[in-house]
């Protein structure tokens, strides 16, 4: 395991143009992939644009401040993102509820997970997972979304194809900035062929609106502890699991500790909860960040600055990702992706006695598949853990 502990703190001397680039990809990939979600969610419920600039806003600042401060004292690309799951829910879960009831809720699913990050229990169930289940863990969760640059050659073949060779001529020649080169590529092509629209594009600034926040059993029941479940499940578990793969040894409880402390404190302005993130996290702590690992926490601070000014005009947040072609932004996270889903896939099947075990995480976690409102992730570790247990009777190679 890596050591997440420096003597001396030089962020500026330890960043590069990589850090930047895999900071700015993992902001990017984490907005755009549920983003419009929350809008949805905000829509369908009646709240007014004010609320939902709030919401967004709320979420950004609080991710902005954990991911640098987290990253700052592990010296690890801690990443931190709100509940894509979570988000979903809420579309059809926050409609009918008083909003002062729903961000009690909030406060609820925060307190939970406080409670699991005091206790260490959650610290004690990661510790027991193999390396191999959470390299699979990590491979399976980055894996569907890479499948996704297929689907965006689909859509747009020339602007893709060109991205890959791009990326593929950066790794022959610069690997460092492979993905660099893939995103310029991208956004000179979609300007030239008029991909880009700006048009609805106004900056203003997101302003803060509290919510007294109230509290009900019917609430509870139908958002606090589902939230809870699908955070627990769906962000937590995998996101230490991606550090845990990626080499960085670091405690889980006080992680989950900070996170649930500033979602509760944030709830009030209409966040439903910043958690360990996964998918943006594996962007950060992979080789293409730095190629110094001990280097990488530079591009989770650098995320983290993104978060912050993103947040600040949460209000046209939206209109800046709708004026990018969905197919570049597909392709520039899924190229971003591939030397972390060969890392877990290499590890996984590292241990010959592991390797079923692994391979059955794997294709759980890559089906996608969603069992009593849990997602795969959970599920994944579940299969692979049993699976370890009855061939190994639960011992490691």
């Amino acid at each position: 395991m890596l050591d997440a502990t420096r003597p001396r703190l030089r962020p500026l001397a330890d960043t590069s143009t990589s850090a930047v680039v895999a900071g700015f990809i993992g902001m990017l990939t984490g907005y755009t992939s549920s983003l419009v979600l929350m809008f949805q969610a905000g829509q369908a419920a009646g709240l007014s644009a004010g609320q939902i600039s709030s919401w967004i806003w709320a979420l950004s600042i609080g991710m902005a401040l954990t991911c640098i401060g987290l990253s700052l004292r592990y010296r690890a690309p801690v990443m931190v993102a709100w509940s894509t799951p979570g988000a979903a829910l809420l579309i059809t879960s926050l409609p009918g509820v008083p909003y002062s009831e729903a961000i009690g809720a909030y406060i609820l699913c925060s307190a939970l997970i406080l409670v699991c990050g005091l206790t260490g229990s959650f610290d004690r169930i990661m510790r027991r997972i193999p390396g191999s289940i959470a390299a699979a863990l990590l491979a399976g969760v980055l894996f569907k979304i890479a499948l996704e640059i297929c689907v965006a050659a689909e859509q747009q073949p020339l602007l893709v194809i060109a991205m890959l060779f791009a990326y593929l001529l950066g790794k022959r020649l610069l690997p460092r900035y492979a993905v660099l080169a893939a995103l310029l590529v991208g956004c000179v092509l979609a300007g030239t062929l008029g991909l880009l629209n700006f048009s609805e594009f106004e900056l203003q600034l997101a302003t803060p609106e509290w919510t007294t926040p109230s509290f009900s059993i019917a609430a509870a029941i139908s958002i606090g502890i589902p939230l809870f479940i699908v955070a627990m499940a769906s962000q937590n578990l995998p996101g230490m699991a991606v550090l845990r793969a990626n080499g960085y040894d670091v405690p889980a409880s006080p992680l989950l500790n900070t996170t649930s402390l500033v979602s509760i404190l944030l709830a009030p302005f209409g966040s439903h909860g910043i958690h360990m993130a996964a998918i943006s996290a594996a962007i950060c702590a992979g080789p293409e960040a730095h190629e110094d690992p001990k280097k990488r926490y530079t591009a989770a601070i650098w995320c983290g600055v993104f978060y912050g000014i993103a947040g600040l005009f949460g209000a046209t947040l939206a209109a800046l990702f709708a004026a990018l072609p969905k197919a570049l932004i597909l392709s520039i996270a899924a190229l971003a992706l591939f030397a972390s889903i060969i890392g877990g896939l290499t590890q996984a099947m590292s241990e010959p006695k592991e390797r079923e075990a692994a391979l059955i995480t794997f294709l759980v976690t890559a089906s996608g598949m969603t069992l009593f409102g849990v997602g795969s992730a959970f599920w994944g570790i579940v299969a692979g853990l049993v699976t370890l247990m009855l061939l190994n009777g639960g011992r490691r190679a």
